[in-house]
């Protein structure tokens, strides 16, 4: 099927998605499922694996997705209804004032988000901007932009997060040069993050029914014993307590990544790092913590804790089937292979080697959503004319986070990641794209722009 066909076979099927779900209101787990069919038999992938296609497809990403949204929900939960939420935003608050609070979450995310992946660390994140949101009065959106905005953009170019440090490998890329200008290009990125969010954001904006009750009752949560009576109000955790809860599962993710990169592989030591470092296990462990922590120490039965946690499943569900039904659209796309015939079809332009990743990686990661596929996927249709180059280890490690970049921007509705961005700072679709997708694609611009500036000065000093 040519390049052509194949386009407008993408922009057909993201069009009467938005419209499903922004003009007919469809709910968008059934309507991405529909549409994703559509699109698998329009792109001519055969009938009879359509199915397996959207099955195999749910499965692989739910099963990144789903087990970590539901352990940081119910740690999530138990912070809020403990009032830890609270008395971490009341510290804050307290100490750099009302209208610097956003900004200095924004820069606490900026550590955060080092060690873990974008959607585990923004997942762990929500309690505290909804807390950050309460004690200033303003809706959660206006909070967790500029923080989602900034943690995605470390996902994309700073190690060891899988897609950068794929495509190092891919590259040849020195990690150690990635890591510093990635780090140094991310800190102005948040800055500007944190600007244009309150630009995109000083109109208010109304927030999904179901999230605008879930932040109204954030706080506020009463819980009932197994003989009827409303739980004892106990005292709010110290800020001291909250805060090395949500360190922990943090470090405990850093401590696998970087100690599986010291010692040597394939030995008892790095297997139980990796064990120990696993997303999973760093939450799970984290929240039986707070279990104990937040509820049976100060009071809770061992019921109405287990009650604060599973309570926080019912509005996570909405969100993992969301999520799932997004990947199974953005690997109908991948399967089609409108982003390799797009991208092949760019690489023959003779555009320079920088830019021709930064936009490869953008039509890539508009085309099938996932920022780690683009990244990975660029760096290999680059990989020839990199050795070929006689690039230097600085010029290689500027053209991976170029990619990067170029991977950080458009994220929309065939991305996993807009649907958790979205559906817990209670953002429709439209007003999703209006405010995620923009901010994601002008800082990917500004990203890449920086990158190129260093990239001229380097090149032009020969090193």
């Amino acid at each position: 099927m040519s390049p052509l066909i194949l386009l407008l076979i993408a922009v057909a099927g993201v069009a009467l998605l938005l419209v499903g779900v922004i003009k007919f209101k469809m709910p968008p787990f059934i309507t991405l499922l529909v549409v994703s069919i559509l699109v698998a038999l329009a792109a001519g992938i055969p009938i009879q694996d359509v199915a397996g296609l959207v099955t195999d497809a749910m499965g692989s990403t739910l099963g990144s997705v789903a087990v970590l949204v539901g352990l940081g929900a119910m740690l999530g939960k138990t912070i809020e209804v403990s009032g830890g939420a609270e008395a971490l935003a009341g510290r804050f608050t307290r100490i750099f004032g009302p209208k610097r609070v956003i900004a200095a979450l924004t820069t606490v995310a900026f550590f955060l988000a080092i060690p873990v992946f974008f959607d585990v660390g923004f997942i762990v994140m929500v309690p505290i901007i909804y807390g950050f949101a309460k004690s200033i009065n303003v809706d959660p959106v206006k909070v967790g932009l500029p923080v989602g905005a900034l943690m995605l953009a470390i996902h994309v170019v700073v190690p060891p997060h899988p897609g950068v440090v794929g495509g190092a490998g891919i590259l040849n890329a020195d990690i150690g040069w990635v890591t510093i200008f990635g780090l140094l290009f991310c800190a102005p990125i948040g800055v500007l993050g944190y600007y244009l969010s309150k630009r995109l954001t000083r109109r208010d904006i109304t927030m999904l029914p179901a999230t605008a009750e879930q932040f109204r009752n954030f706080g506020q949560a009463k819980m009932q014993d197994s003989g009827g009576s409303t739980a004892v109000k106990v005292k709010a955790p110290s800020a001291g307590m909250v805060i090395s809860l949500i360190l922990l599962p943090i470090l405990m993710i850093m401590m696998g990544t970087v100690g599986g990169s010291i010692v040597t592989e394939e030995t008892t030591v790095a297997h139980v790092l990796g064990f120990v470092g696993s997303p999973i296990i760093a939450l799970l462990v984290t929240l039986l913590l707070a279990y104990y922590l937040l509820g049976v120490r100060r009071g809770w039965s061992s019921e109405h804790t287990g009650q604060v946690m599973d309570s926080a499943l019912g509005p996570a569900a909405t969100v993992i089937l969301v999520t799932g039904a997004g990947g199974v659209f953005g690997k109908v796309l991948t399967e089609s292979g409108i982003g390799t015939v797009l991208a092949e079809s760019l690489s023959a332009a003779g555009l320079p080697l920088i830019l021709m990743g930064f936009i490869l990686a953008a039509i890539l990661r508009a085309s099938q959503g996932s920022a780690t596929v683009a990244i990975i996927t660029t760096a290999g249709l680059l990989t020839a004319a990199v050795d070929a180059g006689g690039y230097s280890a600085i010029q290689i490690a500027l053209i991976l986070i170029a990619i990067g970049f170029g991977a950080f921007g458009l994220s929309h509705v065939n991305d996993s990641g807009f649907w958790i961005v979205t559906r817990f700072l209670g953002l429709s679709v439209s007003d999703g794209l209006r405010t995620w997708t923009v901010i994601t694609t002008v800082l990917g611009v500004a990203g890449f722009l920086l990158t190129a500036i260093a990239y001229m000065i380097v090149t032009s000093i020969g090193v």
